[in-house]
């Protein structure tokens, strides 16, 4: 019979609940949850230290990962070898942690999902931005704990010099909580943290000018800036990430979308195979075939589209229906002083110095407890030095060691840690150089004991010191951003964000376009060969070149009549050597269509101004047309009709005036027509225009350019030949007539200087940039070119290098000696274009 005095009655409601809290506890604390100090949880923190403790630095052999892992399960981590091997491979892969930890020899695993090999088969070692965070362990500056089952010691943080939490990340997920937290670039961390240091009441909007958004390690593009902001600011937030994609058009004229970057922790793998999946079950519609052709050069996902497909449709279709747009959800939980917290970005840094400052102290506090005991010994043996035979005789007469101390402490009053030192010192020492390296070494230790003492008194030293080391980290790691941040105007201002500079946009033949800072093109004199200014493909050259600032609209038109909205900081950035962007991937343009005119607009939103000023459009076959501004003042996404345009016709220039200028236009066989643009009355939107120059009767005939002239006493007409030959001309030399008449000679054509390309409106302060097809730019000043008659035939502008080269675009800009390009629209008239056919 059991004895009923031994039965406890337990609730098991209570029960239940207790050990639930206790389960959860351990969880959230030992397990799934990470420190805000060192970014770690325990199993990593103890693969990290157990690898330190077997000597695996950056510069040492591989030891097999199944003898780290052993390390780890027989010391520190009780738990299964899955679990310790799959942790220690994730600190080794460069596409989940920003800043591997683990240097991995053999099969880590891929960004397709694969499987590592077996931990029997691998090898690994630390990577040296690890070993920065073991620095200083054994100098007492964190608590060790005991292990499992307390015959070892472990340390509950590392003192690490990085701040990991930010930089690379956690995911993990608890019980009742869990945490996902992006990764960051180095060196923007580090520069907000020594930011913070400088000024601890900082704010979070002061460090999102250090710290722009998370950097993940496979790139992508941070679409939108709100959940950046609302992350930094809470801790929680939504980012929207984007695959990095262009379009190309092969031989045949077919285009693939091309994919490079994809977002952080998409398997690309299982990426291809949902695409292909949705292709199959017609949810997406215009993909003809999809291949993944990675190397080790790099990420490339190639998607064939359709003949009839128009790509951005297509690409807009994969954003919204597959992973090639993920978002990664922040959710910014870690451990502070064993408890779970949701933490900011100022939260986040602010616990991490505080951690770094308790690190340094501690090791200063340890360093100067040495010092001071290396200074007690070198008091006493300088002592025995200086009373050297006394103390040999004092030796000789003991008959034992202990006898010897007891008999130079009496005699010396020395302490027994100095007398031991006497005792145990060498023949060697007796000599006059050791003698004066021991007084060597005692000064140099009592200035080092000064300078901890001043470190431990004085906080703003520790700081430094802290500031000193991060920037130290980031000299030797720091590294450029993989993710780029496309800001949403719907969100917020994003002209906050960039300086209003001048730019070169630059448009190539087969449709590539970026904008380029107007510095990176160096004046050069007339007659020079330029600089290359495109690595353009051989079947590809630069077409157009616009200067614009980067706050200015640009207005988009095609040479089918369609207009285009977009801000100038919306054009992908790229120096004068850059391919571009393709420009199907900024607008909605179909596959026939493109862009060949372009107006820079301040403001689209003053009313007056916009009903004040006109567009007028020229196409190839001599036709112009007015409207005014006003009905092009309202952006849409998919563009409008501006000009009704015949099939055998095509816009080949777009102006801004106020209703004032006289307009000239050229055409390809060297003749021009001037006239008054009151004498082209104004119509609406999609009107067709009327007659304004009269060409010759062979088909090779067009109009190549118009200008509109705003101060005729004080500019110039300049034209340019394919074969770059070019001349100014004065403006009077060209009569005014009435619109539609066949004008008068502007250039003598002849086979050495080729046909008319282009005509342009010029000053003396004017610069004149040339590109032709083979990618050579050219910047000259227009002064250099003297004014002759009209009907000349002019002088060499370039030299072409190639026989069959010819001019591809010509441009103005303002002179780098003068003022600075003014962004009055009056002046828009220097944001023009020729087409070289």
């Amino acid at each position: 019979m059991i004895d009923n005095d031994r039965i406890i009655k337990i609730n098991i409601e209570e029960e239940m609940k207790s050990s639930y809290i206790d389960y959860s506890m351990s969880v959230i604390v030992s397990r799934a949850l990470p420190d805000v100090r060192d970014g770690f949880k325990p199993v990593h923190r103890r693969i990290l230290y157990a690898m330190n403790e077997l000597g695996l630095d950056a510069n040492k052999p591989y030891k097999k990962s199944a003898r780290i892992v052993g390390e780890v399960l027989g010391k520190y981590h009780p738990h299964g070898d899955s679990a310790v091997y799959l942790a220690m491979v994730r600190l080794a892969q460069p596409w989940s942690l920003r800043y591997p930890l683990v240097d991995g020899q053999g099969n880590f695993g891929s960004v397709d999902g694969d499987n590592p090999a077996a931990q029997r088969y691998t090898e690994a070692r630390l990577q040296k931005i690890a070993q920065e965070m073991l620095l200083d362990i054994d100098k007492n500056t964190v608590d060790f704990q005991p292990n499992f089952d307390d015959s070892l010691q472990e340390p509950s943080v590392l003192p690490t010099r990085i701040p990991n939490l930010l930089v690379n990340g956690a995911s993990g997920i608890a019980v009742g909580m869990a945490t996902n937290m992006p990764p960051h670039n180095l060196s923007e961390i580090i520069d907000a943290t020594v930011a913070y240091i400088h000024n601890s009441e900082i704010t979070v909007d002061e460090l999102i000018k250090y710290v722009k958004a998370p950097d993940f390690p496979t790139g992508g593009i941070i679409y939108g800036y709100a959940g950046v902001r609302e992350a930094f600011e809470t801790g929680r937030g939504r980012i929207v990430i984007r695959s990095r994609v262009e379009i190309e058009v092969d031989s045949n004229g077919r285009e693939k979308i091309i994919v490079t970057e994809i977002p952080y922790m998409v398997n690309k793998a299982e990426l291809i195979k949902a695409i292909a999946d949705m292709v199959e079950e017609k949810k997406i519609d215009g993909i003809s075939n999809i291949n993944d052709e990675s190397d080790r050069q790099g990420m490339r996902i190639v998607i064939d589209v359709k003949r009839d497909a128009n790509s951005q449709v297509v690409l807009n279709k994969l954003f919204k229906y597959s992973a090639l747009q993920s978002s990664f959800n922040v959710n910014n939980i870690a451990l502070v002083h064993g408890r779970p917290l949701t933490l900011s970005l100022r939260d986040l840094i602010g616990h991490f110095v505080e951690h770094r400052h308790e690190v340094v102290v501690r090791r200063t506090q340890f360093e100067l407890e040495e010092a001071e005991k290396r200074a007690h010994i070198l008091e006493g043996l300088i002592i025995a030095s200086d009373h050297i035979d006394e103390v040999i005789a004092i030796i000789r007469a003991s008959k034992t060691p202990d006898e010897a101390r007891l008999a130079l402490m009496d005699r010396f009053a020395l302490s027994e840690i100095q007398a031991r030192a006497i005792v145990e010192m060498r023949l060697r020492q007796l000599t006059g150089l050791e003698q004066e390296k021991l007084h060597t070494e005692y000064n140099e230790i009592q200035k080092l004991i000064a300078d901890l003492k001043d470190i431990l008194g004085n906080k703003e030293h520790r700081m430094q010191i802290i500031a000193d080391e991060l920037l130290e980290i980031k000299n030797k790691y720091g590294d450029a951003r993989r993710t780029e941040i496309l800001y949403s105007s719907e969100e917020f201002n994003p002209e906050d964000f960039y300086a209003d500079e001048e730019m070169v946009i630059t448009i190539s033949h087969l449709g590539y376009i970026k904008r380029t800072p107007l510095s990176e093109f160096k004046s050069q004199n007339r007659g020079g060969v330029g600089s290359k200014g495109s690595n353009s493909r051989d079947e590809d050259f630069i077409e157009y070149i616009y200067p614009a600032s980067m706050h200015s609209y640009m207005l988009f038109f095609t040479q089918k009549g369609r207009c285009y909205w977009l801000k100038v900081y919306e054009i992908p950035e790229g120096n004068k050597n850059s391919k571009g962007r393709a420009i199907q991937n900024l607008l909605n343009i179909d596959a026939e269509d493109k862009v060949n005119a372009f107006v820079r607009v301040k403001q689209l939103e003053d009313v007056e101004y916009t009903q004040s000023h006109y567009l007028l459009f020229c196409t190839k076959k001599g036709i112009i047309k007015k409207t005014s501004l006003e009905a092009y003042s309202r952006p849409r996404a998919n563009g409008v009709n501006a000009i009704s345009i015949r099939d055998d016709d095509q816009v080949i220039q777009v102006r801004l005036t106020d209703g004032n200028s006289e307009v000239v236009i050229a055409n390809r066989n060297g003749r021009a027509i001037r006239f008054h643009e009151s004498k082209v009355r104004e119509m609406g939107r999609t009107a067709t225009g009327v007659r304004g120059m009269m060409l010759d009767d062979d088909t090779a005939d067009e109009a190549v350019g118009m200008i509109c002239i705003a101060d005729p006493e004080k500019e110039t007409i300049l034209v340019v030949s394919e074969k770059g030959y070019g001349k100014r001309s004065s403006i009077d030399d060209y009569r005014i007539t009435n619109r539609g008449g066949k004008g008068v000679r502007t250039m003598h054509i002849t086979d050495k200087t080729g046909s008319l390309v282009s005509i342009k409106n010029v000053t003396d302060e004017n610069d004149l940039m040339i590109i032709n097809k083979s990618g050579i730019a050219i910047r000259t000043n227009v002064a250099s070119i003297r004014v002759m008659g009209r009907a000349t035939q002019g002088v060499r502008i370039i030299n072409l290098e190639k026989r069959n080269d010819e001019i591809a675009s010509v441009c103005k800009v303002q002179s780098e000696a003068n003022e600075e390009i003014t962004s009055q629209i009056t002046d828009v008239d220097d944001n023009d274009s020729t087409k070289e056919e």
